[in-house]
């Protein structure tokens, strides 16, 4: 009779499909990518808080710099919108709003955070060409590095996707290329800025080819590196894939068709996810259909689905194809909802809502919930903490399974090893890696993080995340 109901039992199992599977990963010391920059987000300095009636406070500054303590991102992007700053009606006025970026800024130079810091457009598109734009923008960026010694700001853009038709460049790379050159020329006229920063570009788009443009995005980084690698000290692009595009593996090899000279760096500055190609229509609908019920966004460019618990599983698979890519860093955009309208139009009532949470969700929406943490905040809080500055991206051997992704890192003698399992299935790894006094970290469901305990078996439940890490 005993042997029966074993029968019975493994048929109801098979048939179930609830067989738990094994998975032997090695984590190897052979480096497949050294020197990674880091993980990190763009940090932009609330350029719109004041015309919306409301400034971060001192409170909401302590709560966001403890977020910020527990994540340590790699690297910060910050953009600035210059005409809620200095430039005020023509004039000149470098103290102009200038709390908040000093504030953000001054944190990040206290923590040891590189910035990658830039501005989305001139003043005036009209002034996209205008020497008088390049001495302001040069100079504000002097006061902020020298005058006020804020050279945590290592690199410098000077347009915001310059590729796009939305950009005031409108994807014409002869013009970029000389602007290019003459705020290197500008930059020079100030003792020692240019030993501190760099610029950093193209700042172009994945995927994208604008018609006016004489490249695409790749061929934006190769001209640019045949033609400016002199002057440019980091190369950077942004990608905005979809999901079924990253978990097929096809994203990944996208990136491989950029590259870049020996010696220098390429990082995603801005990454997240959209959903227009036709494997996600269906979690487009659920973005329309949030969208069209939302307060204070119309969604025309918000990730109505950043506080789903998938998405957070989702930016750890990105970033773990970005490091096992060869690519050196990943910002996630954005921080915080509360940093951009539509268009930076200084109106509250169009948000773009991408973020891990609205600071400002009590101040100016009147939902202090909107200011707790969203679930991917765990998630990509411990692909910054534990895949720091400096690390170097190891090869992981595990035999293929679907829906199951893995990346680990070493530095200082200390690795971490992060897994995602998107599938369907549990499953439990059996893994051949050093460590001492390792901790485990688990993201699923229901239950953001917590951790558990750490050994050479352990397990990872469908649609969940594990992060297992003897670093500090």
């Amino acid at each position: 009779m005993h042997r029966f109901w074993l029968i019975i039992l493994l048929v109801v199992t098979l048939s179930c499909g609830c067989r738990e599977e094994r998975l032997q990963v090695m984590v190897r010391d052979n480096v497949i990518n050294a020197g990674y920059l880091g993980n990190g987000v763009e940090w932009d300095p609330y350029d719109e808080a004041p015309s919306w009636g409301s400034p971060v406070s001192d409170e909401d500054w302590e709560k966001l710099f403890s977020r910020l303590d527990e994540m340590r991102p790699g690297f910060v992007r910050c953009m600035i919108n210059s005409p809620f700053l200095y430039y005020d009606d023509g004039k000149f006025d470098r103290e102009r709003n200038s709390a908040s970026i000093l504030k953000l800024l001054g944190y990040c130079k206290s923590h040891g955070i590189d910035v990658i810091y830039g501005e989305f457009n001139p003043p005036d598109w009209s002034m996209k060409g205008d020497q008088e734009w390049v001495k302001m923008s040069v100079a504000y960026l002097d006061w902020l590095v020298n005058a006020k010694g804020l050279d945590c700001i290592r690199h410098f853009i000077i347009f915001n996707e310059p590729d796009g038709d939305w950009a005031s460049t409108n994807g014409d790379y002869a013009f970029w290329k000389s602007m290019m050159l003459r705020f290197h020329e500008e930059m020079g006229k100030y003792p020692g800025l240019r030993e501190k920063v760099s610029l950093a570009g193209p700042d172009v788009v994945v995927e994208y080819r604008n018609p006016a443009s004489a490249y695409d995005a790749p061929g934006w980084v190769s001209a640019s590196a045949g033609e400016l690698d002199d002057i440019i000290g980091l190369y950077d692009i942004h990608a905005y894939p979809g999901q079924h595009q990253v978990r097929s593996g096809d994203f990944a090899k996208l990136l491989g068709e950029f590259k870049v000279p020996e010696g220098k760096k390429l990082v995603l500055g801005e990454a997240g996810y959209k959903y227009w190609r036709e494997e996600d229509a269906a979690l487009q609908a659920r973005c329309d259909s949030l969208a069209a019920r939302h307060p204070f966004t119309s969604g025309a460019d918000s990730q109505m689905l950043c506080g789903e618990y998938f998405y957070g599983l989702d930016l750890a698979l990105l970033s773990m194809e970005v490091m096992n890519s060869g690519l050196s860093g990943m910002a996630l955009w954005m921080l915080d909802d509360a940093m951009h309208s539509q268009g930076d139009s200084g109106k509250a009532d169009d948000l773009k809502v991408w973020g891990l949470w609205n600071i400002l969700g009590e101040e100016v929406f009147s939902d202090a919930s909107l200011e707790d943490p969203k679930p991917a905040f765990h998630t990509w809080s411990l692909m910054c903490r534990y895949f720091p500055r400096g690390c170097n991206i190891l090869k992981v051997e595990a035999p293929q399974a679907e829906g199951i992704r893995l990346a680990a890192a070493e530095k200082d003698g200390r690795r971490t090893l992060a897994a995602v399992n998107y599938s369907g299935r549990d499953c439990v790894l059996d893994i051949d890696m050093p460590l001492s006094a390792a901790r485990c970290y688990l993201c699923s469901e229901g239950l953001p993080l917590r951790e558990q305990k750490a050994g050479r078996r352990v397990s990872l439940p469908s649609r969940s995340f594990i992060l297992l890490t003897d670093m500090d």
